[in-house]
């Protein structure tokens, strides 16, 4: 791990959980690095994130391109590179917090999903884990004692109406997490998904029924409250400190006990 300027590079950066990474990484002294896909009207989230982690004093760099996309990926990390080359520094961290997805049934009336949107949600919400992780490797921007977190959900045990695409995808990506940690363990670097309890970000608010998901949530957490971004994003800064390093290959709860009450 480098002695220079600290980077996170986060994946989906400008909504949920990665916005508040952002931010709870900036607070602790981390330099920014944003991969987000919005248009005009959700812009605004993204500007947002970097004005706040400026107003810490940190560096921001966002990039508003496909993280799932090859040539993007490539043109991002050229970027990241020279930016890392410039202010000194490694990448520390990558928290991959990609919710892009198709929410369509599987069988039955109403049926709509097609191969290409499965391939999609897999590609998108799993398998770009690895080429970011790989490729961050190759170039040598992240080294011994680097942290990778995936964000996964309890849709990858339980099954939801029209979930099914998503929940295939987060059970992939915590296999990939778990294959990934078993690969990087010879070189230092430690991998871990995170399965944060019901949250609302923009990502649940596009699942039909969501009201219905939170009402449950909040009935069975025994915290009396359902889970905020900022619970995981804080939890994130303390999993990424040193004395946590032994820590690889888990799928960690931060739910405030939501997950363990029947």
């Amino acid at each position: 791990m480098s002695d220079g300027r600290r980077w996170i590079l986060v994946l989906g950066a400008s909504s949920g959980f990665g916005a508040a990474t952002c931010r709870h990484f900036a607070k602790a002294g981390y330099d920014i690095l944003g991969v987000h896909l919005d248009r005009k009207v959700t812009l605004p989230n993204a500007l947002a994130v970097q004005a706040d982690v400026e107003a810490e004093g940190r560096l921001c760099r966002l990039f508003n391109v496909n993280a799932a996309d090859d040539d993007r990926r490539a043109e991002v990390l050229d970027a990241i590179a020279e930016t890392v080359a410039l202010q000194g520094g490694t990448v520390e961290v990558l928290l991959h917090s990609l919710a892009f997805g198709s929410l369509l049934s599987f069988v039955g009336e109403g049926r709509n999903l097609k191969p290409r949107q499965l391939t999609m949600t897999l590609e998108v919400m799993a398998n770009s884990l690895i080429w970011w992780s790989r490729d961050l490797v190759d170039r040598e921007l992240m080294g011994s004692g680097g942290r990778i977190f995936s964000m996964t959900s309890s849709g990858s045990v339980i099954v939801f109406p029209t979930y099914g695409a998503v929940s295939a995808a987060k059970a992939a990506l915590e296999s990939h997490t778990r294959q990934l940690a078993v690969e990087l363990a010879p070189m230092g670097i430690r991998c871990n998904a995170i399965m944060a309890g019901v949250t609302d970000t923009p990502a649940l608010r596009k699942i039909p029924g969501n009201d219905d998901i939170v009402e449950t949530a909040l009935r069975r957490n025994p915290s009396g409250r359902i889970t905020q971004p900022d619970d995981v994003a804080s939890a994130l800064v303390d999993l990424a400190r040193p004395g946590l390093s032994w820590m690889t290959g888990n799928v960690i709860r931060i739910d405030g006990g939501e997950g363990i009450v029947a």
